[in-house]
């Protein structure tokens, strides 16, 4: 899969709400309440990278957690990428509705 210019990853960026760029990755921090519940999302992000074979850097720094996303075998940012970080987002979207009607 071909890497992205610089203007498709900054036109696929206005679809990801809160990723940024950073050199060949795109970035998103997500901060949580507790350190638990973001392990809770670390694992939910482990399922979807598995089902997808496409795996993010994870740091965990207490009640934050940073994904950072690239094709690596590409060495930079392709379509995959925004795939990813645009199914992590529903699959967080989808958890907190399973929360707040739960």
């Amino acid at each position: 899969m071909a890497k992205l210019s610089d203007g498709e990853v900054e036109r696929a960026l206005r679809s990801l709400n809160g990723w940024r760029r950073e050199g060949d990755f795109i970035t998103k921090d997500f901060h949580f309440r507790t350190f638990l519940a973001g392990i809770r999302f670390v694992v939910a992000v482990a399922k979807i990278a598995e089902a997808q074979q496409h795996h993010p850097d994870i740091q965990v720094v207490w009640t934050t957690v940073t994904l950072r996303i690239q094709t690596h075998d590409e060495g930079g940012i392709t379509k995959w990428d925004v795939g990813l970080a645009k199914e992590i987002a529903k699959q967080l979207s989808r958890g907190k509705k399973k929360a707040s009607s739960g």
